[in-house]
């Protein structure tokens, strides 16, 4: 047995069963293996940043991890933001790079580059193999770790030969790491500040947002008066009919300054203080006032569901049923933030995954999309835009049987645009609407933000109207059909075709 086929043995042996891949030459050996090993689902991908943000999709509708293989540093380079996204999102990868052989590496070929510590960046693991015989071992570890309460990536670094030496050992599963232990003292704290009766908030992240958490959340306000609100970017979240309503953190610094002027309690439940995006002449960076006292209940490296049981208990908050709310009908007119996120109300089949790229358009979709049949939601979490497409790629690989609705601004669905290759290659069940407004529109007000006024130059910077992106060509030169929308009519008429049938459509709605 080689390094790579021990390689293989050790992940399915550890319940890793699917790989997204762009492969190079250091990697064929690993390829092969893969060809004669079964049991591993093999996903190509035509862009390393694809690969990547398609891992992480997969693994926030799983709760565990894929593979990604990357061809030597600059291939894993390339897939470095989505990977910084994943790290923000909390989600679980094992990154298996190929390089340089032990003996080669010294010669400086060209592609030898210090991939460790390219890794280093958005890993909080990262080996390089010395021996074909600790190959197993060390991807039974990378595996262990990705598997970490609060998210993990690993990266394992294989030089070739490692990979086609003889001398391979499966290595043993080794268990999923055990939750940081709760803090009783934390509990009772945040308890004591809840029963204050003082302006009090539960600012919730991570596991924090699934179904149950959601309503243990929602008992606790009930019986304090507190409210509760979601981080503004969040890997997971579980909305829609019979689940707890929350809202998130402004995205705008003004706007969120505002949501939490009153507070006198921020409880942390899996999250982090709400800083601003960005830092502009003027305004605050921390959200929060600055005589709010803060009170970590759970970081996001502990188990949130415990936390927020053992809160509840201490409260004596008993259950409180969900308030009834009304699918809305499709909206009509216009184009607008509030319109479409009506029509996705309308007409978002159940159990739905909305992926959310929209970016500045798309603002409003949370808020007015709670009406919709149950569904999860992932968003953009690092900032690095061009993770919507292949995050919706992973999540239809996950969950096969559902339908994936991709919100996608069309800026930061050109950075990744392969992916729609792969969903038509795998007959991927899709809907991908792109929100064309032909322009970086979030710039715009970015600048203002920070105090400037656009000229010429800067606006020709932010316009992506000369030419027009046609992204129905784009979609077909990937196989994906796709048709436009410049009316809520059409829109409605578009979005309940794609989602009644299978495989991938895309629909370019004119915003």
């Amino acid at each position: 047995m080689n390094g790579a086929e021990s390689l293989v043995h050790t992940l399915l042996a550890a319940g890793v069963d699917t790989c997204f891949a762009n492969p190079g030459t250091s990697e064929m050996h690993f390829v092969a293996a893969l060809d004669r090993i079964p049991g591993m689902r093999c996903v190509l991908a035509l862009q390393e940043n694809t690969v990547t943000g398609a891992a992480d999709g997969y693994a926030r509708m799983t709760d565990r991890p894929a593979a990604t293989l990357l061809h030597c540093g600059p291939g894993l380079a390339n897939g470095l933001a989505n990977l910084h996204n994943g790290r923000r999102a909390g989600t679980h990868i094992v990154n298996c790079v190929g390089d340089q052989a032990t003996y080669h590496r010294p010669l400086d070929a060209p592609l030898t580059a210090d991939t460790e510590g390219f890794a280093r960046a958005v890993s909080s693991w990262v080996r390089s193999s010395a021996h074909a015989g600790d190959v197993g071992r060390d991807a039974a570890a990378a595996v262990q770790a990705a598997q970490t309460e609060g998210g993990g990536i690993a990266t394992l670094i294989l030089p070739s030969d490692t990979c086609w030496d003889e001398g391979g050992v499966v290595g043993a599963p080794l268990p999923r790491p055990t939750p940081a232990a709760l803090d009783p003292h934390a509990v009772q704290q945040a308890a004591q500040a809840l029963r204050s009766g003082a302006p009090s908030l539960l600012l919730l992240g991570g596991r924090a947002l699934r179904e149950e958490a959601l309503a243990l959340a929602a008992a606790i306000c009930a019986a304090t008066g507190a409210r509760m609100l979601a981080q503004t970017s969040n890997g997971r979240m579980q909305r829609g009919a019979g689940r707890h309503r929350i809202e998130r953190v402004p995205y705008a610094v003004d706007a969120a300054v505002a949501e939490l002027s009153d507070l006198s309690h921020l409880v942390l439940v899996g999250s982090v203080r709400p800083v601003g995006f960005f830092a502009y002449p003027g305004k605050p960076s921390r959200m929060e006032p600055d005589t709010c006292a803060t009170h970590v209940l759970s970081r996001p490296q502990q188990d949130p569901l415990a936390a927020l049981r053992a809160l509840a208990e201490s409260l004596g908050a008993a259950p409180v049923p969900v308030p009834a709310t009304a699918r809305p009908a499709p909206a009509t007119g216009a184009v607008t933030s509030e319109a479409v996120a009506q029509t996705l109300a309308a007409l978002l089949p159940d159990d739905a995954i909305v992926v959310d790229e929209s970016v500045s358009f798309g603002r409003a979709f949370s808020a007015h999309s709670q009406g919709a049949a149950r569904h999860d939601w992932l968003q953009l979490t690092g900032g690095a835009i061009g993770d919507g497409l292949p995050l919706a790629t992973g999540a239809a690989i996950a969950c096969p049987g559902r339908r994936v609705v991709t919100l996608q601004a069309d800026g930061s669905g050109m950075y990744t645009l392969q992916a729609l290759w792969t969903q038509a290659r795998e007959r991927l069940d899709v809907t991908t609407v792109i929100l064309a407004n032909r322009k970086y529109q979030i710039l715009l007000g970015e600048y203002r933000n920070v105090g400037a006024n656009p000229g010429r130059t800067a606006m020709d910077m932010m316009d992506l109207g000369n030419p027009d992106l046609d992204w129905i060509s784009l979609a077909k030169g990937m196989g994906v059909e796709g048709a436009r929308a410049a009316s809520m009519e059409q829109l409605n008429d578009l979005l309940s075709q794609a989602n009644a049938r299978p495989g991938p459509f895309l629909i370019e709605l004119a915003c």
